[in-house]
């Protein structure tokens, strides 16, 4: 039987890329969006095009309600899991830290933070060996601004990612004896339309020359460090971190 892997924020970008990659290999798929239906529904008729198996779920997973029952879906359709791939967040408009408020905080850290722990939680809960499970993979996708701090940008985006950063640490720790790897990726500067989220829809191709390699990445490029990350040959790794942002 084919491998089951649940990746969230699967709608657009790295979601999206990460879902092509892991179809080609074979995986049974549960793809999670929030609001971008018609783009979910139109990557699941390409995917099952191809011969791969789909279930598309919408929930908002900064509520934790929303959490459980996409697990419990993912469990009557397939009965299994073997890989999380961590990957929904937002991203909001240009701040300085100064000009922030306890709402829009509030807002970022629990759709950003709280959701990929409630999500580590029930793929935990599903893998464990503690829990009779097969043990799996779990990626956390964060960011290069956990290293950088994007100050006069996203200083809170950034905190958010520092706190997957140490999520995957922690957890990677816990249950390295129970079956379940735990990484993370941390890509940079990506093409991708979160950009547009945060008011500069063209700020990769600003920044692109300040970069070492100069230019942008491409979705792509981190859905395959996502893969290998899942599959059998970082099967001795767990607890690591791939930056993908062109040398900065």
């Amino acid at each position: 039987m084919s491998k089951v892997a649940l990746i969230t924020g699967a709608s657009r970008g790295i979601g999206a890329a990460t879902a092509r990659l892991l179809a080609q290999q074979g995986y049974r798929l549960c793809l999670n969006y929030l609001r971008e239906a018609a783009r979910a529904e139109a990557l699941a008729e390409e995917l099952s095009a191809r011969g791969a198996e789909i279930l598309t779920v919408q929930a908002d997973l900064a509520e934790e309600s929303e959490v459980v029952r996409l697990f419990q879906t993912l469990d009557r359709r397939f009965g299994s899991l073997d890989a999380l791939v961590n990957n929904a967040g937002i991203l909001l408009p240009q701040s300085r830290v100064e000009d922030l408020d306890a709402a829009r905080i509030n807002r970022l850290l629990t759709t950003n933070v709280t959701s990929q722990f409630l999500c580590c939680r029930e793929a935990v809960r599903r893998m464990s060996h503690r829990h009779g499970g097969r043990g799996g993979a779990i990626v956390n996708v964060s960011s290069a601004a956990a290293r950088l701090g994007s100050p006069h940008e996203y200083v809170d985006y950034a905190a958010s990612k520092g706190a997957i950063d140490t999520l995957t640490r922690g957890l990677a720790l816990e249950v390295a004896g129970e079956g379940i790897r735990v990484n993370c990726v941390r890509p940079g500067f990506i093409h991708t339309e979160m950009h547009g989220d945060g008011g500069e829809p063209g700020r990769v191709a600003r920044l692109a020359p300040q970069l070492p390699m100069g230019r942008g990445g491409e979705p792509v490029e981190v859905a395959a460090a996502i893969r290998w990350l899942l599959g059998d040959e970082a099967s001795y790794v767990t607890g690591a971190f791939i930056d993908l942002a062109g040398g900065r």
